[in-house]
């Protein structure tokens, strides 16, 4: 078995929500597709993160550590990042960047929406936009948690910017996510998976039990490819989890205040970053 497709199996390993049953669906080495996207597109890019618990009205701590690592990540590689997400998660992000560094999307209508995604991609030109863990829409122009809850007037339709650019990735682990519309059709008739999934695609995909680890895997990707370390240690994302976490950020699983994410500890959900620093 090659890196990359060992890469796949980490970040699929101990899946809860059905999402690694897409495999069969994927192309053979879709991390390193993911990758190749990146290093031919450096430049300025976006990465929206954001999931709004609707039980906690905070967001999750599934998201934003994948964002810093590959923020962190990319402007080794020498490109320019830009974080957006809306209000609902300013909050539990401005500890882990700058305010310069952070865009809020507005939470608009449809159209202002797409008024306003335009504007973004006229003034900054972005040449790759990547989305881990961040709502995709519905059919039906709604944003829906695992449970099916609406929860649209706490979200912003960041979906549009994805709409209109050519060169996206999207990261995700449950069938709602920002990408999930590359298998919208598929993804309706798995068991466990949501019966109304996003529509909203993506160049690539990245499929992961959890949508840090989907980040992690990409680094680690990318660090094969360049032979450079550009993971974070254990101790960093510990630290910046203590962070988002003292912010307000929840476990997306439960909605508790704690130092879990996706329903697993930190020391149990380290195991899959521990197993991608073995491999580099």
């Amino acid at each position: 078995m090659n890196k990359f497709n060992l890469i796949q199996d980490i970040i699929l390993s101990e899946d809860t929500r059905s999402i690694s049953k897409l495999s069969c669906y994927m192309k053979k080495d879709w991390i390193r597709s993911s990758s190749d996207l990146v290093l031919k597109n450096q430049g300025v890019v976006f990465i929206t993160t954001g999931f709004y618990i609707l039980k906690s009205k905070k967001g999750e701590t599934d998201g934003p550590l994948g964002a810093k690592a590959l923020s962190d990540a990319l402007k080794k590689l020498g490109n320019e990042v830009y974080i957006i997400t809306d209000e609902y998660s300013y909050d539990i992000l401005i500890p882990l960047f700058t305010e310069n560094e952070i865009i809020v999307f507005p939470n608009l209508g449809h159209q202002e929406s797409s008024n306003f995604a335009k504007k973004l991609l006229s003034q900054h030109n972005p040449s790759l936009l990547i989305s881990i863990e961040r709502a995709g829409i519905l059919e039906d122009g709604t944003y829906r948690n695992w449970k099916g809850l609406d929860f649209s007037k706490y979200n912003s339709k960041i979906d549009y910017l994805f709409n209109f650019h050519k060169k996206t990735i999207g990261i995700g682990d449950g069938g709602n996510e920002i990408g999930m519309g590359n298998f919208f059709e598929k993804i309706k008739n798995i068991d466990g998976l949501p019966d109304k999934p996003a529509v909203t695609k993506t160049t690539e995909l990245i499929i992961s039990s959890v949508s840090n680890w989907g980040a992690y895997g990409l680094i680690t990707s990318l660090s094969i490819m360049k032979n450079q370390k550009l993971l974070p240690s254990i101790n960093q994302t510990n630290n910046w989890l203590s962070k988002i976490v003292l912010a307000g950020a929840v476990d997306g699983m439960s909605g508790e205040s704690k130092k879990w994410i996706d329903g697993r500890s930190f020391n149990d959900d380290s195991k899959c970053l521990k197993k991608l620093l073995s491999i580099i």
